[in-house]
C-alpha cells in the first residue's frame, strides 16, 4: 500500500493536488492511504518550502506545483 501525503495549509492548490492525486491513484487500480499534512513543522521537516507538495512512501515527488494527473501517475509507479 502506497502511503499519500499532501503537504500544504489548505489552499486552493493543496486541495486541486489531493483531487488530482486521489483520481490518478484510483486510476491506476493502486491501494493507497492519502493524509493532509497541514502543520507546517511537519511541512518544513521534508524539506518543502513551496507546497503544495506531493509526497509518495516518504519522498518528495513534487513540489510548489500541481503537477498533470498523467505526471502524478508516472510519480506514482
Amino acid at each position: 500500500m502506497k502511503k499519500l501525503q499532501i503537504l500544504g495549509t489548505g489552499c486552493a492548490k493543496c486541495a486541486k493536488l489531493a483531487q488530482t492525486t486521489e483520481e490518478a491513484a484510483q486510476s491506476l487500480g493502486l491501494a493507497y492511504e492519502m493524509e493532509k499534512v497541514t502543520d507546517l513543522r511537519k511541512i518544513m521537516a521534508f524539506g518543502v518550502i513551496m507546497t503544495p507538495a506531493l509526497v509518495v512512501d516518504g519522498v518528495v515527488k513534487a513540489s510548489g506545483r500541481v503537477p498533470s494527473s498523467e505526471e502524478i501517475k508516472t510519480l506514482l509507479q
